[in-house]
């Protein structure tokens, strides 16, 4: 018995290059430019089944714009074919926007001042479904989720999207023979959410955010890993469980942090893109669970009332020679941890710190978390097994496992670019054979190279690095900076509540 999506032998249904795409699917935007291969049309025909079997009706299309932020469009199942078939539109001003919502861009110019043909006049740009990304949202009735990679209305690929910059790194590091493996751990606070009416003070507009939502304390802190405090979140735990589960992301355990309110979870890992998918997923399903049972989940490094333990994002990271197949980071004798590969990765990693970090770090308030003996790195240092220091090099010599865990960045940060920001780093340090030096007995003593202190210092490294230049080009460069300065700008020209304590009575 034939499927809906299978086609007669005489219309190019058999063979290994057979695609469950029916003739009227044929001559769309993704077959006229080819965007998919033999794996996403089966993926595709995969999803329409799954579709019917479950009873879907509505799926969310979304894309990951430059702050992480899944951006898109919730489409009836009778429009999902047209779809799969020629993408969504979406205003390209999306790509031009700060965190408020403000656009940075002249975004009605057919000059908008980012060096990237397509853009003006907030014209649209097409967002394209990766089938392999499908899910199911067991949260929400007959609902499923897609992720998306965006495109010019003429086939060509919008450089500015963080899929897509991912991507053309990871394919740089294949070219050099290597594949990378990584794992996430990610810290977040969880508070409890009043049941009080959204009014007019909360109202956002563009440079101009709203205030945030009134919460209070779900654990007390200063118990790591109590099992106890966990056990008094149970409820929140089991919702957590069941619906990362529900959605197919790979968790592997849910933990009671430091500080009060704060929980982390960990991810299986994977390649490059699938992690950062993961973790896009991941935080927007613990945000979406927790706002429907009256909790308030944030990612934000360090909210106030958190001083005691600011949250981070863990970056476990190894290669894997695509020639043999085998880890390229264990030493393979006892005269070391790491090979001669994986030394260089670490090197490229801490020379390309300060520039990586406006990727890692990407918001004004995650450089509050670079503070001595706060467990969060202050300095470019590497230990071993010395959860200090900003890499810590886990495993011994010969052990397969063996692996660089980057403690530098927050976990708000654009999954996507922050790995892409590793791969540029620790592919230079591969290519020119950097040294990191000798492991740090004492990661938070005097003398080491401070990372950033703020988003503006991070910026200007970013921007002076000639391997970040060279590898995502002055456009991209550009485009990421003027964006992000915008936003410091912001910062900068608010009068805080600290500063009105501290001297409007005294001065």
């Amino acid at each position: 018995m034939r499927n809906s999506d299978a086609r007669p032998q005489f219309e190019g249904g058999g063979g290994s290059s057979a695609r469950p795409m029916r003739a009227v699917d044929r001559g769309g935007f993704v077959d006229r430019h080819g965007l998919w291969d033999e794996a996403a049309f089966a993926a595709a025909g995969q999803m329409r089944r799954v579709m019917d079997e479950v009873g879907i009706e509505m799926v969310r299309f979304a894309f990951v714009d430059q702050h992480g932020i899944l951006r898109g469009k919730t489409m009836t199942r009778d429009a999902v074919p047209g779809v799969l078939r020629s993408g969504l539109t979406a205003p390209s001003s999306l790509l031009l926007k700060d965190t408020s919502g403000k656009s940075v861009f002249d975004v009605f110019s057919v000059d908008t001042g980012v060096a990237v043909p397509g853009l003006g006049g907030a014209g649209d740009i097409v967002m394209v479904p990766d089938p392999a990304t499908f899910r199911v949202v067991p949260w929400a009735r007959r609902t499923a989720w897609i992720l998306c990679d965006l495109y010019f209305p003429d086939g060509r690929p919008v450089p500015l999207c963080p899929r897509q910059i991912l991507r053309t790194q990871t394919a740089r590091l294949a070219e050099a023979g290597y594949e990378l493996t990584a794992g996430a751990e990610l810290e977040f606070h969880v508070f409890r959410l009043p049941d009080v009416p959204l009014d007019a003070g909360r109202l956002n507009a563009p440079g101009a955010p709203g205030l945030a939502p009134a919460v209070t304390p779900t654990s007390t802190g200063a118990q790591l890993l109590h099992e106890e405090g966990l056990d008094s979140l149970d409820e929140l735990v089991q919702i957590l469980h069941d619906g990362l589960r529900g959605v197919d992301l790979p968790i592997r355990s849910i933990e009671m942090e430091f500080g009060p309110s704060q929980l982390e979870i960990t991810l299986a890992p994977d390649g490059p893109l699938e992690t950062a998918d993961n973790v896009v997923l991941a935080r927007s399903a613990i945000r979406q669970l927790c706002r429907r049972h009256g909790y308030h989940a944030t990612f934000m490094s360090r909210p106030a009332g958190t001083q005691t333990a600011s949250t981070g994002w863990h970056l476990h990271q190894s290669l894997r020679s695509l020639a043999t197949g085998r880890p390229a980071f264990p030493a393979e004798r006892g005269d070391g941890t790491l090979s001669e590969i994986g030394m260089g990765y670490l090197a490229g990693l801490l020379e390309h710190a300060l520039a990586a970090t406006a990727f890692a770090t990407p918001t004004v308030n995650g450089y509050k978390r670079y503070l001595p003996y706060s467990l969060a790195p202050d300095a470019v240092v590497w230990g071993l097994d010395n959860k200090g220091a900003m890499v810590r090099v886990v495993g011994i010599a010969g052990d397969p496992n063996t692996r660089l865990e980057n403690r530098s960045g927050e976990p708000a940060a654009n999954p996507y670019l922050y790995l892409a920001s590793q791969i540029i780093s620790g592919l230079d340090g591969i290519t020119c054979r950097l040294d990191p030096g000798l492991p740090t007995e004492n990661p938070y003593a005097p003398g080491a190279q401070r990372l950033p202190r703020s988003l503006a210092e991070a910026l200007d490294a970013f921007e002076a690095d000639e391997a970040f230049r060279s590898a995502l080009g002055g456009d991209v460069v550009a485009w990421y900076t003027t964006i992000k300065r915008a936003e410091f700008a912001r910062y900068l020209a608010y009068v805080s509540d600290w500063e009105q304590r501290e001297y409007f009575g005294l001065l």
